[in-house]
């Protein structure tokens, strides 16, 4: 270092090389399951899913129900669906609500690099839980076969494509609200708010309001995603109900959110 850059007590860290990505999405997976939150949200999550598969085998069997491959998968989508956004949520206000962000962006300075790890880190267990879901469902529907004598595998890319499409939206969903708020109890009273609250009011507010009827369809995210499961997204009007509810409840929020992480006050 030059003495006409050199200043005392000041490090020069300007010609340090950035922190690889890799290793920055391999710490926030560390981080996403060895806590005692994460790790039994993520336990939960295969818990839930075993138990919904054997619940199904056990009406196959008394009831003589008969259950597809995509019905057991499909059986897993509720529950991880709703735990998927809880672990994104963490990924994010862990930093805020245990107070690390200040040793994470000391480490990392450039925000947009570590939230981008984390969106990363999100996508993947989103892509595990879904590999898991598939697995444990093929042996679900295997026993099932046995129970009943006869099993349904008609399942493909299309079924395991609007299951990772769905899921990926709630993780996103979760994402962007952990990014807009900050802390993670009003990040999770929001997503569920969001999840079981929205749509019962738009559907009142439909009944009772003529003109809400025609536009409650154009902002609920979660009924515009139904077409997805059996891939009847075939009109302009389904595409463009998708686009604009996910641009209210998706896009608008992430994009507030990391604008929101790139500026608040680290404290």
């Amino acid at each position: 270092m030059s003495s006409a850059t050199a200043q005392p007590g000041l490090i020069d860290i300007s010609t340090s090389s950035r922190t690889p990505f890799s290793r920055l999405v391999a710490l926030e997976f560390r981080k996403s399951y060895d806590t005692r939150s994460s790790f039994w949200l993520l336990a939960s999550m295969g818990i839930i899913t075993v138990i919904v598969y054997t619940i199904m085998l056990i009406v196959a069997g008394v009831n003589d129900e008969r259950f597809a491959y995509g019905d057991f998968v499909g059986g897993a989508a509720y529950p991880t669906g709703l735990l998927l956004p809880l672990l994104a949520i963490l990924l994010v206000t862990s930093e805020w609500s245990q107070r690390t962000a200040m040793t994470t962006f000391s480490i990392e300075p450039h925000r947009a690099r570590v939230i981008g790890a984390k969106l990363v880190v999100g996508l993947g267990w989103t892509f595990l839980v879904a590999a898991f879901a598939t697995g444990v469902g093929a042996g679900a529907n295997t026993l099932n076969q046995l129970i009943t004598g006869e099993a349904d595998w008609n399942y493909g890319f299309t079924g395991l494509f609007a299951f990772l499409i769905t899921q990926t939206f709630a993780m996103l969903g979760g994402f962007a609200l952990a990014t807009l708020l900050l802390n993670s109890p009003a990040a999770i009273v929001a997503f569920f708010a969001y999840r079981w609250v929205v749509p019962v009011l738009f559907g009142l507010a439909g009944s009772y309001i003529a003109w809400f009827e025609d536009l409650w369809p154009w902002i609920e995210f979660q009924a515009a995603q139904g077409p997805i499961w059996d891939w009847e997204l075939d009109s302009a009007e389904e595409w463009g109900q998708l686009l604009t509810s996910g641009t209210v409840w998706l896009v608008l929020p992430l994009v507030l959110g990391l604008w929101r992480v790139l500026r608040a006050e680290v404290k």
